[in-house]
């Protein structure tokens, strides 16, 4: 196993989505990814990034965490900032797991945000695993790895990315089909629209005839329906221009 990680960016930020929101938050954003997912915004970390071998991205994230030396959740007695790999896709490069399991060595709560389409069975079970299910405006709804669903477990999170209608029915059939609310918790994203600086031609084309659904709508078809799930906004966006990158 290679000890080097090929690195798009490191910064300290909010945490912007999952259950824990708001909170600080060290992202290690990765190079790569297989996927090309209609509404990625991040396309910019398909190719790029530098090399760097493992102590020195240990060492980058402690000084970003220096600052937050004495800090804790009091309710959870977990040491701030949060530490979230993210991509891309970081389970492309395996040398992601020893770093995770280095971080966990250290007291830090870690993140690890995943498309759904990588086995997750071997990343160190004190990472939350935040799994995507590709819904249909995907594009990529065919690439989910159905068998990582018995990997998860209370700790971890699913996350749908709903853009249309259609979406929203397909992820209430696999929450109640999969009973996925017993699982772990679930969250619903809506699909914040592209800014023209994000756009890129390798991403995959919204099906045809698919009815885009609003933010609004999405979040009254939840409650109307009485969904177990998190809805939730990206708040980086909202707090910074959603181009900006390094929030």
């Amino acid at each position: 196993m290679s000890d080097t990680l090929v690195i798009n960016e490191i910064y300290l930020s909010l945490q912007g989505e999952s259950t824990f929101a708001g909170l600080p938050c060290i992202f290690v954003r990765l190079t790569a990814c297989n996927l090309r997912c209609s509404y990625c915004d991040t396309a910019y970390a398909f190719t790029g990034g530098k090399k760097k071998s493992l102590p020195e991205v240990l060492s980058e994230i402690k000084q970003l965490a220096g600052p937050f030396s004495n800090s804790k959740l009091e309710t959870q007695n977990s040491k701030l900032p949060l530490i979230e790999l993210t991509g891309g896709e970081p389970l492309l490069q395996r040398s992601c797991l020893p770093l995770m399991k280095s971080l966990c060595d250290d007291g830090f709560t870690v993140l690890l945000e995943t498309s759904g389409a990588h086995d997750i069975s071997l990343v160190d079970p004190r990472v939350r695993r935040i799994v995507d299910l590709k819904c249909p405006s995907s594009g990529e709804v065919e690439r989910n790895r159905w068998e990582n669903l018995k990997h998860l477990n209370a700790g971890d999170e699913i996350k749908f990315v709903v853009g249309t209608r259609e979406d929203y029915d397909w992820t209430k059939q696999q929450i109640s089909q999969h009973e996925l609310a017993a699982i772990c918790p679930l969250l619903v994203s809506w699909v914040h629209p592209l800014m023209a600086g994000q756009q890129d031609k390798s991403l995959k084309k919204v099906p045809p005839g698919q009815a885009p659904i609003s933010r609004r709508e999405l979040a009254e078809k939840i409650i109307a329906d009485a969904l177990p799930v998190r809805f939730q906004v990206q708040m980086h966006k909202v707090i910074w221009p959603p181009e900006q990158r390094g929030v």
